[in-house]
């Protein structure tokens, strides 16, 4: 087995620093250090990189270059969602895995592996280029693969060993007619006319059954986001009589009482009169939710106008200051007198503290008004809620008011059978003695009214719960976050003054120095 290295924060650096000089660019070097999250590529080939580590940092990385490595898993680029290219080539990836989340990766390559499969891409949506030359793909059948990705232009799939078929271009050429290039080669419309007759019927089948399943995508895709603006709501399963299904089930009074001519038309009503209670909380519920998504759709456009002018306020005193700090730089460098450069310089420090102090007043200006505006937000939630809430409340009041006079309706009616005949009653009413009549019916029907209202009480609870609690989340989130935007930018102020402070000190020494030599 071949050594190789391993990736580490060591390596990376040293190669980031290598990429700059080479690329002359010095704009990833911070006064702190190198920010792993604003490299925008990196070029890791002829490494002899064994295993794919250490990436999760670079959230910006846009382009990754590991080609002519020993590596034999894809692993470890999960936190790379921005990537949009990757080059695997030349390494020893024997199975395409490890690209879920690479979701707006527009070209990959993977030639010169060990791959026998055209798998595990299906999120690769914004897929463009496609390199699988020089591996061990040997069923063409596996290229319909590729008929998912949309925007495919160009496939290069020579070298493998289905490439040496005689129908290979053909094949290729039906089955992925969007195609352009196919191994570096332009695909005419006389190949793909050729193609598109010769492989017309099984076409036509594999169009239809991708049409079924298109279909069926949608149905789900819809199926699902229902569902979930019913949970957004806190209405599930309340458009309809799941509530009332609820609380029948497994109970044994209703599957022995209920079967009664006198007790079925009560059943249907009160059925009928439950549904309908939830139908109208699920129809408020929607529209509250309607409601709270506009306040907060309203909240996040203003917070981030607020935001964005208040930046655009601060890069404008920066520039001015800037401007003026190159000016001062230049007339320093111009002094020669050390009593008036050591005046000037303190001019140039008086008016870093300046800048330092203009920022952070504007940035503690912008933390006053987000709370002011985080707690109009709180306030017009709760306020939302507070009503949800109180009219779920009544509704499920009412609910428990139907279950009341359903059980009283079903004591009367049980009161009136034991004035039957106890021979014929006996007859009738039981199911191989499944029950005791009298005094053991009215228990069991004291407990199955029980079981009801519990079922209610615990779908309001469940409701009012998820309600409050989606509330707090919902604050303490938005707080957190803008604590961590004014921590950050808190930081980049003392973080730029310490810059300006040593730039003034190199440039206060490299005078001192040049007079003292002269």
């Amino acid at each position: 087995m071949d050594k190789g290295i391993f990736m580490d924060e060591e390596i990376l650096r040293k190669v980031i620093m290598e990429q700059a000089a080479q690329d002359r660019v010095e704009c990833i070097f911070k006064t702190d250090g190198i920010h792993f999250k604003e490299i925008p590529k990196l070029r890791l080939e002829y490494r002899d990189i064994r295993m794919i580590s250490h990436l999760w940092d670079f959230t910006s990385l846009s382009r990754l270059d590991l080609n002519n490595n020993l590596i034999e898993k894809i692993e470890g680029l999960d936190g790379l969602v921005n990537l949009t290219r990757l080059n695997l080539s030349f390494n020893k990836i024997e199975k395409i895995e490890g690209l879920w989340y690479l979701q707006k990766l527009e070209l990959l390559n993977l030639s010169n592996n060990r791959i026998s499969v055209i798998e595990n891409m299906d999120t690769l949506e914004k897929l463009t280029h496609v390199f699988i030359a020089n591996n061990l793909l040997g069923h063409l059948e596996n290229v319909v693969y590729l008929r998912r990705f949309k925007n495919l232009f160009t496939v290069n799939l020579h070298g493998n060993p289905f490439s040496k078929k005689d129908d290979y271009k053909y094949y290729i050429a039906a089955y992925l007619p969007d195609l352009t290039c196919l191994d570096y080669r332009l695909l005419d419309e006389k190949t793909k006319t050729e193609a598109s007759k010769k492989y017309c019927h099984v076409l036509g089948e594999i169009k239809r059954a991708e049409l079924q399943m298109q279909r069926a995508d949608e149905v789900e895709q819809s199926r699902a986001a229902e569902v979930k603006l019913h949970l957004d709501a806190f209405v599930e399963f309340l458009n309809g009589s799941s509530l009332f299904d609820c609380m029948l089930k497994d109970d044994p009074v209703a599957e022995t009482l209920h079967r009664r001519p006198e007790v079925a038309h009560l059943l249907q009503t009160f059925e009928r009169q439950m549904v309908a209670l939830c139908m109208q909380l699920f129809e408020t519920g929607l529209t509250e939710y309607k409601r709270r998504q506009m306040e907060v759709d309203s909240f996040f456009s203003g917070q981030n106008a607020a935001v964005t002018h208040y930046q655009q306020q601060a890069s404008e005193i920066v520039a001015s200051f800037e401007q003026q700090h190159k000016t001062r730089k230049a007339e320093l460098q111009q002094l020669s007198e050390p009593d008036l450069l050591k005046v000037k310089i303190n001019h140039c420090k008086e008016e870093k503290k300046q800048l330092c102090t203009s920022l952070m007043a504007l940035e503690f200006e912008l933390v006053r008004q987000q709370e002011d505006i985080i707690k109009k937000l709180d306030s017009n939630i709760a306020d939302m809620i507070g009503n949800f809430n109180e009219t779920a409340h009544g509704i499920f009041a009412q609910c428990r008011g139907l279950e009341d006079d359903f059980h009283k309706n079903l004591q009367v009616i049980v009161e009136t059978l034991k004035n039957v005949d106890m021979d014929n009653r006996h007859g009738d009413m039981l199911d191989h003695d499944q029950m005791v009549y009298g005094d053991a019916l009215m228990d069991a029907l004291a407990t199955s009214h029980e079981n009801h209202l519990l079922k209610i009480n615990e779908r309001e609870t469940q409701l009012i719960t998820r309600a409050d609690a989606w509330r707090a989340t919902l604050t303490k989130g938005i707080e957190e976050k803008e604590l961590r935007r004014s921590r950050l930018r808190i930081s980049d102020i003392h973080r730029y003054a310490d810059y300006l402070w040593e730039q003034l000190e190199d440039l206060h020494l490299a005078i001192h120095n040049e007079t003292r030599t002269t």
